[in-house]
């Protein structure tokens, strides 16, 4: 039933025309005066009211990446033929999707969902899910599985507990309502994260190579039909302005209220969704996420290079008082829009009808190139849906390189003091493993179902998740995500590389081929050269990285503007991998499952301590210049890594990143209650160093392997083959771990590990 007339005259294109003169709230919106002026060149006339509600939310940061487009290219012009070989769907689309092999497919992607969180940190993070997940329904996919990369302030800063309490409650709670295993992520606690915390949610979904949906609307007299939620005066504005502006007072207030998330229709919709697809009732569906219906219209009518018509009185509404633009800009959640053949029409209000989802014809999709859209049959929107969608402002902002960060990397963590005994090492090694960033977080996890659904073969804490894609075949996805935001401050163009490293390697560790990477770029404020800077060598090394690796971007996200007054967060270049395993039943864990395995450390290690958690839990001290990246060592450990799962003899195995060797030892020890004795005296000798760089040094291109004795001979020929370093570290058994090091024998006991490392997110939030 349509909404009542409204009582006020609406600002008409007619108006628009007759009164070029009329000022214009475009600054309140969010748009600069160049913008505005922009507008109207493509206009030919001042915009309406409406219309310039469209341009300020698709022309924000967040829906335009106008500051990142131009450096973003780079991702496409680096993507080789071969990059491209199981790519289905790249960037561009809802998300990207990936051939598997046996006629699957996956697609995945990450999103942030970072200022609402701050403001309304449970509906910020729950409708972050909600919104990950609709971009994978509109590709044609089932979701099967979610991650979240989290960052919060100072563990002990009194405002930290109530954004973690209601980001994880939000989180699980809507992941756990749509019956969606949380399968891993990341959690990290940092004073630079204070004012701006990050939600990165991840969504995976499968589907059959035929089932590939893109969302172009294309056939004149085609319905444009909404369904889902009705539309509401939340989030007017919400993640696209929000997402676009910093937090600094005394300028104009961009805190417009945050969605509201209703995970049982998201629930309804996925189910109506995918029985809409199967039934081919649907030339394309898009979720409304960001921007809502000016999103939703403008971006399916540039897809299909189309026209469209729409009567906005049709719009079911939750607030009959909502002007146009308040229409218009809505975020409200769970909300999607299909584009329907008339002959078909009948049978998909029928297919929504039965899922009890409130669905409206609302316009029509035109061959005129245009975008219109009457309210009460006047005409308030008329403009090329490119130009609000696709052909928005572009900037090449000034960035160059921080005079500051000379001082920064001439300050290296190296020179700090170290352990001189194998007391001093013991303290250290268990200071570590409870520090906020290294420390259990089972306090969160256990709040998230990982294992509904039963597909789930490995979920947190392991290397990376993985779900099973064919119970016949066992054929299954891995998916890690990592950033390494404190090497990427140090240099953004390292750091970045690091963060794809990181995650190719867990990928690796579980016995999974990576085939294809998703990323979220969270960094201040573009309009500050140094900020600018970094974004661009994280885009710059991340491209450059995935040529190496030969691994594809499919998609991603960029956040911008995480900035509080001066201080921006560390460039936070997070990046999700997707490997292919062929066989779930060969998954590899990360933690020693028996007694009496041979321990193997792959890899060399140097003395890399700056940026690291021990040179953070230890001396609180960033400084100097980060690991390097070597990706022909990464691509050979990976190699090793796979061939040693796939052949059954890799019984565990734990990447060395966060917190080095000495955290990698303490998780595996830690996962199944079984320890290790380890002696590093090999280690020491091959590689030139001393105790303290072995243990906490983050070095990449290592893991550790446990595997039967019998096989040991057969893993370090596969090793030297494929030219890693290898190393006979010790043997696995008993209830505490033992290191002999120079220093003498340092002794663990694993219930005191497990103590120290569960308190400290208990003790904070418990």
């Amino acid at each position: 039933m349509p909404a009542m007339t409204p009582a006020h005259h609406p600002d008409t294109t007619e108006d628009a025309a007759a009164s070029p003169d009329r000022e214009m709230p475009f600054a309140e919106l969010g748009l600069r005066e160049e913008e505005y002026q922009q507008i109207r060149r493509l206009l030919g006339r001042r915009p309406t009211a409406a219309e310039l509600a469209m341009y300020s939310v698709m022309w924000s940061e967040h829906c335009s990446y106008k500051s990142s487009k131009i450096h973003l290219k780079q991702f496409g012009e680096k993507t080789t033929e071969k990059m491209r070989e199981h790519l289905l769907v790249g960037i561009g689309q809802n998300a990207g999707v990936v051939d598997i092999g046996d006629g699957w497919a996956v697609t995945f992607k990450v999103e942030s969902h970072n200022h609402p969180s701050f403001v309304e940190p449970y509906q910020g993070a729950a409708t972050g899910v909600g919104g990950i997940v609709r971009d994978i329904i509109s590709m044609g996919a089932r979701p099967v599985a979610v991650m979240d990369q989290l960052r919060f302030g100072a563990i002990d800063h009194p405002d930290t507990a109530r954004v973690v309490h209601g980001v994880v409650a939000g989180i699980g709670g809507y992941g756990n309502c749509l019956g969606l295993p949380n399968i891993g992520g990341e959690t990290e606690f940092d004073a630079v994260y204070q004012g701006n915390p990050l939600v990165n949610a991840l969504c995976v979904g499968v589907l059959r190579h035929e089932d590939i949906h893109l969302a172009n609307a294309t056939g004149e007299g085609n319905h444009v039909v909404l369904f889902g939620a009705r539309t509401g005066g939340d989030g007017i504005g919400g993640a696209s302005i929000l997402a676009s502006e910093t937090f600094d007072e005394g300028g104009p207030t961009k805190r417009p209220s945050v969605q509201v998330g209703d995970p049982f229709m998201e629930k309804l919709l996925i189910e109506c969704c995918l029985e809409l697809f199967e039934r081919e009732l649907v030339e394309a569906i898009q979720d409304l996420g960001a921007a809502g219906i000016s999103c939703a219209t403008s971006e399916l009518a540039s897809n299909g290079d189309s026209g469209m018509h729409v009567d906005l009185e049709n719009v079911l509404l939750r607030d009959p008082s909502l002007t146009a633009g308040e229409i218009l800009m809505s975020e409200s959640q769970e909300r999607m829009m299909a584009i329907v053949a008339p002959d078909k029409l009948d049978e998909f209000l029928a297919v929504t009808g039965r899922w009890e989802v409130e669905t409206a014809v609302i316009g029509t999709v035109t061959g005129n190139g245009r975008l219109t859209i009457d309210h009460f049959g006047e005409r308030i929107v008329d403009v090329d849906p490119k130009t609000v969608a696709h052909d928005g402002p572009t900037y090449d902002r000034p960035y160059a390189r921080p005079d500051w960060l000379d001082a920064v990397q001439a300050d290296a963590a190296e020179k700090l003091a170290r352990p001189g005994s194998a007391k001093d090492i013991r303290e250290q090694m268990i200071a570590l493993a409870a520090s906020p960033n290294c420390a259990s977080v089972q306090w969160i996890t256990s709040q998230y179902d990982r294992y509904v659904q039963g597909n789930t073969a490995l979920a947190q804490p392991d290397d990376a998740g993985v779900v099973r894609v064919d119970e016949e075949t066992g054929l299954g996805v891995a998916i890690a995500t990592d950033a390494t935001p404190r090497f990427a401050y140090l240099d953004p163009y390292a750091g970045a590389q690091a963060s794809l490293a990181e995650a190719y390697r867990n990928v690796a560790t579980v016995g999974a081929r990576p085939r294809a990477i998703t990323d979220c770029l969270n960094f201040g404020s573009p309009e500050k050269p140094d900020a600018m800077w970094q974004l661009v060598q994280a885009i710059t090394g991340l491209a450059d990285g995935c040529r190496e690796l030969s691994v594809p971007v499919t998609g991603g996200n960029v956040s911008l503007y995480n900035t509080t007054g001066d201080e921006s967060i560390y460039p936070t270049p997070v990046v999700g991998v997707l490997g292919v395993i062929e066989d779930v039943s060969r998954v590899v864990p990360s933690g020693f499952t028996d007694a009496g395995l041979t321990l193997l450390l792959l890899g060399a290690t140097r003395e890399e301590l700056s940026g690291s958690e021990w040179a953070r839990a230890i001396h609180e001290h960033i400084g100097g210049m980060p690991p390097k990246v070597d990706f022909g060592a990464e691509r050979a450990l990976a190699d090793v890594l796979i061939a040693l799962g796939q052949q059954g003899m890799s019984r565990a195995a734990h990447d060395v990143s966060r917190g080095g060797l000495s955290q990698a030892l303490i998780e595996s020890a830690l996962r199944f209650g079984t320890g290790a004795n380890v002696d590093l005296s090999e280690v020491l000798v091959r590689d030139g160093i001393d105790t303290t760089s072995a243990l906490f040094a983050e070095t990449g291109a290592r893991a550790i392997v446990a595997l039967d004795p019998q096989d040991g001979e057969a893993a370090r020929a596969l090793a030297e083959e494929a030219g890693v370093p290898v190393a006979e570290i010790g043997t696995t058994g008993g209830d505490q771990l033992t290191i002999t090091v120079p220093e003498g024998t340092v002794q663990l006991g694993l219930g005191e590990l497990a103590e120290a490392a569960a308190a400290t997110l208990q003790q904070h939030f418990g």
